[in-house]
């Protein structure tokens, strides 16, 4: 089931993700309908806040739905390694038609869980390290405008003001 994504500044988005201690089939449907929302919107990743949920919950597949072999689901995630530094630019789909370069480190091992509870760590370098950070960001409720320079944070706020009062976002 495609689910709403919420925008900025739904309060949700910056709330912090409660733990998930149940791993039964009600989880396994939510992380499905998580994928099949990044999919229909065409992103490589989704928080569980993003539709309104405040858990620790995010997929991500970079072949957007191409290759099942991709799709990684992080339950109660933590980055527990960072190396290097990347400043690349990033998309938010909480954020539509704000994009910007922000500062990341360049590789990330993340330490998480699996839809059955099973831990395990996995390596990003990259675009997946980016893709890591920025998730478990949105479930630490923190918004990747907030890791822009101040000047970059307050044009692309000024811009989303604008598009609300024009009733497009």
């Amino acid at each position: 089931m495609i689910l709403k994504i919420v925008k900025y500044p739904d309060p949700v988005l910056q709330q912090p993700g409660e733990p998930v201690t149940e791993f039964n089939d009600e989880l396994r449907k939510f992380v499905a309908d998580l994928f099949e929302t990044a999919y229909a919107s065409q992103g490589i990743g989704l928080a569980a806040q993003q539709v309104g949920v405040a858990r620790r919950i995010t997929v991500i597949d970079l072949s957007q739905g191409k290759d099942p072999a991709q799709k990684i689901a992080l339950i109660n995630p933590e980055v527990i390694l960072r190396e290097g530094r990347q400043y690349e630019e990033e998309g938010c789909l909480s954020f539509p038609e704000i994009r910007e370069k922000v500062v990341r480190a360049a590789k990330v091992r993340v330490r998480a869980q699996d839809e059955r509870g099973k831990w395990f760590e996995m390596d990003g370098e990259e675009l997946l390290s980016r893709a890591f950070q920025h998730e478990i960001d949105h479930l630490d409720g923190v918004l990747f405008i907030f890791r822009m320079s101040p000047l970059k944070r307050s044009l692309a706020l000024r811009k989303i003001r604008k598009l609300q009062s024009e009733g497009t976002w």
